[in-house]
């Protein structure tokens, strides 16, 4: 085995290959015309609603809803464009930015000469209740906090200049209550108005600035416990006033027709609270189920909340939860679709290989996630999982690696054990196994390829996103594709040896041939439970062959999905969001301004099924004639460009034994001992040189904090020789 170690790194290999490709100027112009037209209404959008407590804008926002009062859409139109216009503008120039970008290779320019410090990979708060956090992410924090604070000291100071001494002090005490209730609660919705984009996973706003969902759940975490916290405070101070006035029962169960409905805001609020409870970490770790079942009293929530506050409230956060409903509707028609498993096995250390069928034509990077639910398991559970293959490995497949961890998993190993049992006996199971999937999500751009130096750090089944990336990475350099990636560092943490199979899941060599002559790569791998290896040291384990079933696109994902075709994607939005537009035009000329129809929460619910009706209705029709357009091409891609022989070839015991061998010349494992990241980190410091390092993490939280620690010490304690050090983190954790 190799004796080169940590101390002895990497040597950087200059290569001076550029795969950029030269965009046309028209091009290139129309797409620095709409991000600056995006950027203007971001910034004019948040700093109207961060200046709206102010006695300035909070007149000239009044005035404004005077002087349209008399339109067509009233009130409700004034207030849903100032408030979620602005979001569904950006949302539609996003999808002409991101079909005017096409499959351009932005990961193949050259990343410059000169290191340098980026605001989103710079690891700035380590240890705390928010885990990991960038400098970007802080200044969002910071940010949020300081507008609600603001917000509540200028809300503050505005009632309290309503004050009269001729007040008596319990007067005064209700009055401050119910107005700081109410203020709490107008904040909280201005969250809210937030809160759902992070969770439309295959929005175009989180493909336009490149957040990947498995980041963005963070945020919509974060915000959920702000919102939460707002409109508890805002349901506590109405509940302390009305009891202090003597008149709680009354006013919680009352349901006006003009005005607030009191009781419909009590049920909201309930729901919303068994949501926050349940997603708590210590609930959420221990009953997951718990966690996923309550989660979805969110219609609940949505509903209530709307038939508390009326059609024209609602509005202010209606942008993005239509943008949700976008995206949930297009989950749940792709979700339909039974995708075949064409292949199951399972690795000596009880991990779970599945290899799934997929069209040719569904896009996904290395770095991506699924949603998987197996039926025969249970119907309502959803589990996401790394994606463990690259789309270079083949058009018509894609991997994942699932660690036995639960109850849900260990029943389907269990399925999978019960059957490859009956094959060995003769015997052929009665039902092949089958799934629903949603996605791929991911990054728009593989940001894994624009770093020439690339560290690794994996604990346990966090190996499964890497070994995508060094598939990837393989493929392009033998193909000559785009990728910048030649120094590759893989560190790798397990408790026992017999996980090191995993390792063994891709054939570097067949992949591509003598890859060390083309990419160093070096592989420490750290056996933390074991202090020697109990037979013989290394990983060259038979891992157990597949049983592939037949493989037809007919039973194949649906393309369906938001990260999907981004035409079909975009008429699906703008469909769904001028049938929207038209249903409120007729409901307010036929039916709401003939009769007078006056009742807040009855318009409220009407404007929440016309959301509804316009997603089923004009944004189906696009989905139905996108789903027939993908009949059309999968039938012209039958079986015969699928080699399933290929595959069994792939994983016979030659190329295995092939791979091994080039493994174990660029492979140190270590008995008994952890990562030492100090040591580590600081000898590639001196010995990669002024370069910028782009380091990824996968693994749990305390891995994640360990890395990010010295990341954080190095970059602040640089010398001009030395490297600059990028955290990316992996991790997907609900």
């Amino acid at each position: 085995m190799d004796e080169h170690s940590a101390q002895n790194p990497l040597l950087r290999r200059d290569v001076g290959t550029s795969y950029a490709k030269k965009t046309p100027l028209f091009v290139s112009s129309a797409k620095w015309i709409l991000k600056f037209v995006m950027w203007v209404i971001f910034f004019a959008w948040a700093a109207f609603i961060f200046l709206l407590p102010s006695e300035f804008m909070n007149d000239l926002y009044h005035k404004w809803i005077q002087s349209t009062r008399g339109t067509l859409f009233g009130v409700t139109g004034s207030i849903f464009l100032i408030f979620s216009g602005p979001i569904l503008i950006i949302a539609f120039l996003s999808i002409a930015y991101i079909i005017i970008s096409g499959e351009e290779e932005l990961h193949g320019k050259k990343t410059s000469i000169y290191p340098s410090f980026r605001l989103w990979t710079f690891p700035v708060l380590v240890d705390g209740p928010f885990g990991v956090v960038s400098a970007t992410e802080l200044i969002g924090i910071i940010l949020f906090l300081a507008y609600v604070i603001w917000a509540v000291y200028a809300y503050t100071m505005s009632i309290l200049s309503f004050m009269s001494d001729q007040f008596s002090f319990k007067y005064k005490s209700i009055l401050m209550l119910e107005f700081l209730g109410l203020r709490f609660g107008s904040i909280g919705l201005y969250c809210m108005a937030f809160l759902f984009l992070p969770v439309a996973r295959g929005s175009f706003l989180l493909r336009l600035i490149d957040i990947p969902f498995e980041h963005a759940t963070r945020y919509h975490v974060w915000l959920g416990h702000l919102t939460m916290l707002l409109f508890t405070l805002h349901g506590l101070f109405y509940v302390i006033g009305w009891a202090m006035d003597g008149r709680l029962l009354e006013e919680i169960l009352e349901w006006k027709d003009i005005g607030v409905a009191n009781l419909a805001g009590v049920i909201s609020l309930l729901a919303g609270l068994f949501m926050w409870v349940t997603s708590l970490p210590p609930v959420r770790k221990k009953n997951f189920e718990l966690f996923f079942y309550t989660h979805q009293l969110y219609v609940v929530f949505v509903i209530f909340f709307a038939l508390h506050v009326g059609d024209f409230i609602f509005s202010m956060a209606a942008g993005g939860i239509f943008l949700f409903m976008l995206d949930r509707f297009l989950r749940f028609c792709q979700s339909r679709r039974t995708v075949d498993i064409i292949s199951a096995k399972c690795l000596p250390c009880g991990t779970v290989e599945l290899v799934l069928s997929k069209p040719g034509n569904l896009r996904y990077n290395a770095l991506s996630f699924i949603f998987l639910q197996v039926r025969d398991l249970s119907w309502l559970q959803w589990h996401p999982f790394s994606v463990s293959s690259s789309p270079l490995d083949g058009k018509h497949h894609l991997s994942v690696l699932i660690k036995v961890l639960g109850e849900w998993t260990a029943q389907l190993k269990g399925k999978i054990s019960d059957d490859e049992l009956l094959k060995e006996l003769g015997v052929q199971p009665n039902t092949r196994i089958t799934a629903s999937v949603e996605g791929p999500y991911g990054h728009e751009v593989p940001y894994h390829l624009m770093y020439e130096n690339l560290i690794l750090v994996a604990g346990g089944i966090g190996l499964s996103p890497f070994l995508a990336i060094l598939s990837d990475t393989l493929h392009r350099v033998r193909e000559g594709k785009p990728c910048l990636p030649r120094n590759i560092l893989v560190i790798w943490a397990v408790k026992k040896s017999n996980e090191l199979p995993l390792l063994s899941t891709i054939d570097m060599e067949s992949i591509c041939p003598l890859f060390s002559d083309k990419i160093n790569l070096q592989i420490e791998i750290y056996v933390t439970r074991e202090s020697e290896p109990p037979l013989e040291e290394g990983y060259n384990h038979k891992a157990i062959k597949p049983s592939l079933c037949p493989m037809s696109s007919e039973y194949g994902m649906s393309v369906l999905v938001g990260t999907g075709n981004n035409i079909w994607s975009g008429l699906y939005v703008i469909s769904s969001t001028i049938g929207f537009v038209i249903l409120v035009s007729l409901l307010d000329i036929f039916y709401i301004n003939p009769y007078s129809v006056l009742s807040w929460w009855y318009k409220g619910l009407l404007l929440v099924a016309c959301m509804l009706a316009s997603v089923f209705i004009f944004g189906g029709l696009v989905v139905g004639l996108w789903h027939l357009c993908e009949q059309k091409n999968s039938s012209r891609e039958k079986c015969g460009e699928i080699n399933v022989h290929k595959m069994e070839d792939n994983n016979t015991p030659a190329h295995r034994d092939s791979s091994n061998e080039s493994l174990v010349k660029s492979t140190i494992v270590r008995y008994g001992s952890r990562p030492d990241f100090a040591e580590i980190f600081g000898s590639i410091s001196e010995s990669w040189g002024h370069v910028d390092v782009g380091v990824i993490v996968c693994g749990p939280p305390t891995l994640q904090s360990s890395v990010a620690k010295e990341i954080r010490l190095l970059n602040i304690r640089r010398e001009r020789h030395h490297p600059i050090f990028h955290f990316n983190s992996h991790s997907f954790d609900l």
